[in-house]
């Protein structure tokens, strides 16, 4: 029979299938449910059932149960692990992999409770009734006689702890690793047993500056040099010693064990060569001692006796809690694991990181809270080996002696990708108290420059070099394509954010009191690579950056390129708060510079005493070269760059000064002109701009503010959303 139905009816009938079809599909997935998994340190993993009434006792039963039940059930939606409050020790790392991913749509939250407090702990709490006065006598002789009676001692071996981990060489260009047995008193780390106890001490002559590894010296011979003081004959050995300080290079702060202390002739000589070698004469190159049992004088400070397993130190307040760290591995790893989300949960007490992901996509860290671990609080993308604790390097060489070894693998290595993943985050959280960093930020390709996506955002890092202090930033981000933004990040010897790869994004940030031990550093420091090109630095705030020793803001070091630096605020921000380095094409435009000596410094490096970074063969060279530098993508991404040889490169150019407003500036540049074009419309003044309030430091900008009258079309600075703000909910 012939079809009688009009094309208006054929497109109607089958439209309606569509939309009945369409319902159906809709109405299934909106029905996808979300599953509630409850654990509780009371709970039991074998005969509870997960339910807020008889929770699991682990998180990894919970992690079990979802992957049965996905497995039983692929219609299954999101899934909420709800922990219940109290202190989860960790004595393992909580892996987490494919299996374990959740999808976009519905992802998989690790969660406290109705925001009970939930803390991940990677040590032991130890009863207070454990710290005693010191009994033996011989023993209680070695302290200062007006200390004695203050000093306490807890036996490890009666609270079954002989894992004291190992005291390692730390400083510039070594490589991360766990730091060793600490002790926290009411949440508050103690350090070492140090002298002097506030200070540190002039280097003395050189007797043998050692072997120099930057020289290629790798025959790992100690230095050798004198010192002036009888306080180091007081002490009854020298063994597990150990010295730190600034030996030769102010922005190279190092540590290395003393193999010999000589009391007749005052010499210190160490075990291991410092990269630099050892130097004496400068104001910075100063040291100080620590590790000695009878230095245990001032409230905070503590000594291990790794032979008898006895700890003393000194409490500064009344003892409510003790704790003492000793897991060395993350406390969670995601690998190949995606939209995972962990949120309101605090991660303390540990000798390595609290969150580690390597090829992961869409996790996110949501409202934690990081505080005393031994490295960092989170790493996104390879660097630091999550289940390794880095004692060795594969060449049964210990890594700590394998000086410069890191560095080169991940500052260096132009092709190496760090796996880092995709659109990982880690937002609204607090890392503060620990060792060596705030977080890692890897991601992205260097070599096709696809980005990664992956960012911090709206949090806050503070006091994060507790063990280990140059070039261990609050934020360390390498790739391709990642973003830093609305964070505050303070209290700092050295740098803010450090910066490697390409075309990252670092925004609305509040930066501030940092670089304020380490000589010659950048609160945002990048260089050394001309192919690192493609950032923006847009909205940021750098203030109070001073101090004795040379310190910028924003430092473009090396023949550094590529950088536009748009709408920032700079008060008070260094003594040379733009450095640039001998490079190409950072144009600063739209800035407000307050209240300083010189804003911008400019040098020719390039042709001078840092000329052989251009020779043929070396580092710039073979930066470009492994980047494929005259072919796409980077021909196209940085037209410039493509004629980097051919541009006279020990030249500074195009580093473009317009629209910047300099207020109260004694000076605004020095280097030659040509070097950095300074345009006719910027604005030198010693006139208010036009501030709502310049003494509370509102640097807003009226409506009627004079600056928009004496630069036609300068662009409003979004003051008030510079820095952490209100809590964002995640998405």
């Amino acid at each position: 029979m012939k079809n009688t139905l009009s094309p208006f009816k054929k497109i109607t009938s089958f439209s309606i299938v569509f939309l009945l079809f369409f319902t159906i599909v809709s109405f299934t997935a909106c029905t996808k449910k979300t599953t509630e998994i409850f654990v509780a340190t009371t709970g039991n993993d074998t005969s509870g059932d997960g339910s807020i009434s008889k929770p699991f006792a682990s998180i990894e039963r919970a992690r079990d149960e979802i992957r049965k039940l996905k497995n039983e059930d692929k219609s299954y939606g999101s899934f909420h692990v709800n922990l219940r409050e109290g202190t989860y020790y960790r004595t393992q790392t909580l892996e987490l992999g494919n299996e374990d991913s959740g999808s976009k749509e519905y992802p998989i939250i690790y969660t406290a409770y109705k925001n009970e407090k939930v803390v991940f702990h990677g040590g032991l709490s130890i009863p207070t009734d454990k710290a005693l006065p010191v009994k033996d006598t011989e023993t209680l002789e070695r302290f200062s006689a007006s200390v004695r009676s203050k000093i306490r001692e807890i036996n490890l071996k009666n609270i079954n702890v002989t894992d004291y981990g190992t005291l390692r060489p730390v400083g510039f260009a070594r490589p991360f690793g766990p730091t060793w047995a600490e002790l926290f008193v009411n949440g508050k780390p103690l350090s070492l047993a140090k002298w002097p106890n506030d200070s540190t001490l002039a280097m003395g002559k050189i007797i043998d500056a050692g072997s120099i590894p930057r020289n290629g010296d790798h025959s790992n011979r100690g230095g050798k040099f004198t010192y002036d003081n009888d306080r180091p004959s007081t002490w009854k050995t020298f063994e597990d010693v150990w010295i730190s300080g600034y030996f030769k290079e102010g922005w190279a702060e190092d540590a290395v064990e003393l193999k010999e202390i000589d009391f007749k002739n005052k010499t210190f000589t160490t075990k291991q060569p410092s990269l630099y070698g050892f130097g004496s004469g400068k104001k910075f190159q100063k040291w100080f001692v620590y590790n000695v049992l009878e230095e245990v004088d001032a409230p905070g400070e503590y000594y291990l006796d790794r032979k008898k397993g006895i700890l003393y130190f000194y409490p500064s307040e009344e003892i409510k809690l003790l704790e003492i760290s000793i897991l060395e591995r993350p406390m969670v790893s995601l690998i190949k694991a995606s939209n995972i989300q962990f949120k309101n949960i605090t991660f303390t007490c540990s000798r390595g990181m609290g969150v580690y992901m390597e090829q992961t996509e869409n996790n996110l860290v949501d409202s934690c809270t990081f505080t005393n671990l031994g490295i960092v609080g989170v790493c996104i993308g390879k660097g630091i080996a999550p289940f390794e604790t880095l004692r060795h390097d594969g060449t049964g060489k210990a890594a700590s002696e394998v000086i410069g070894s890191y560095l080169q693998h991940i500052y260096e290595d132009a092709t190496f990708n760090r796996m880092g993943g995709h659109n990982n985050g880690v937002v609204n959280c607090t890392i503060f108290n620990t060792g060596a960093g705030g977080v890692h930020l890897g991601g992205g390709d260097r070599l096709t420059l696809v980005p990664a996506n992956n960012y911090v955002e709206n949090t806050t890092i503070h006091d994060f070099n507790r063990i280990e202090k140059s070039y261990r930033a609050g934020i360390l981000i390498t790739g391709v394509g990642n973003r830093i933004s609305n964070c505050e990040l303070y209290n700092a010897p050295s740098m803010a954010i450090l910066l490697h790869g390409n075309n990252h994004l670092i925004e609305y940030n509040n930066i501030h009191d940092v670089c304020q031990e380490v000589h010659d550093q950048g609160a945002l420091y990048y260089g050394r690579d001309p192919a690192e090109s493609g950032h923006k630095v847009y909205y940021n705030y750098f203030h109070h950056i001073d101090g004795e020793h040379a310190t910028s803001a924003v430092y473009h070091d090396d023949g550094a390129c590529g950088m536009e630096v748009f709408g920032n605020i700079f008060y008070k921000p260094g003594s040379l708060p733009i450095l640039i380095g001998g490079g190409m094409d950072n144009p600063y435009t739209n800035n407000i510079f307050v209240d300083m000596n010189l804003a911008v410094h400019i040098d020719n490096r390039l042709q001078n005493w840092s000329k052989g970074t251009l020779d043929k063969g070396a580092v710039y060279d073979k930066r470009l070269q492994a980047v494929n530098f005259k072919n796409p993508p980077y021909s196209v991404a940085y037209p410039n760059l493509a004629k980097y040889w051919e541009d006279n490169p020990a030249l500074p150019k195009r580093n473009t000064f317009s629209k910047n407003i300099f207020y109260k500036v004694k000076k605004v540049h020095n280097g030659k002109e040509e070097w950095m074009p300074f345009l006719d419309d910027n604005w030198i003044t010693d006139e208010n701009p036009g501030f709502v309030n310049e003494e509370a430091q509102n640097f807003n900008l009226k409506k009627d503010a004079k600056a928009f009258e004496k630069i036609p079309g300068f662009k409003n600075i979004p003051f008030d959303k510079i820095g952490v703000q209100k809590r964002k909910e995640s998405k």
